[in-house]
């Protein structure tokens, strides 16, 4: 897992993801993580999200491999009401930075403003992603994904039914 990781290479990655997440292929989302990956999303309103700890307290989000499998085949079935018919959702990516390099891969920053239409309601989520990717076999793969939320709270939008 190992090789230099380009700023272009790394943001087509997300653009990549971005569009699976779009395009509802939850199942070719997953497969973008690698075995030991994690899908994090902290607490809104506190003050060093990129830093926080879930074994410290209560992520929104705080998904291992097997959680973000559990999650997606959730997601995927018509009994799950709040995202049944699903919401569409338009992921945008910009600013996207390489921030260093170690021994746990590549960390890359992005801001992203996601925006969910439910129900004839649009609903934004912004923030900041923070990423450490690796290569695996040729192929970039996320080993960590953080979504902090730049809201004070989770309302008007209520819920993090799908995937930001």
């Amino acid at each position: 897992m190992s090789g230099i990781i380009r700023r272009e290479e790394a943001e087509d990655f997300l653009y990549l993801e971005a569009r699976l997440l779009d395009e509802w292929r939850l199942e070719d989302w997953e497969r973008l993580f690698t075995d030991d990956g994690r899908y994090l999303v902290p607490p809104v309103g506190i003050d060093n999200p990129a830093s926080a700890d879930p074994a410290n307290m209560l992520f929104l989000v705080a998904d291992d491999r097997t959680r973000i499998h559990q999650r997606v085949l959730r997601l995927m079935k018509k009994s799950a009401h709040a995202e049944y018919p699903h919401s569409r959702t338009r992921h945008c990516i910009t600013n996207v930075e390489l921030r260093g390099h170690d021994d746990v891969g590549t960390k890359v920053s992005a801001a992203f403003a996601t925006y969910r239409v439910r129900r004839r309601e649009v609903i934004a989520y912004v923030g900041q992603l923070l990423y450490t990717l690796v290569r695996v076999g040729g192929t970039l793969a996320i080993r960590e994904k953080r979504a902090c939320l730049d809201l004070d709270v989770l309302s008007p939008q209520g819920s993090l039914a799908f995937i930001l």
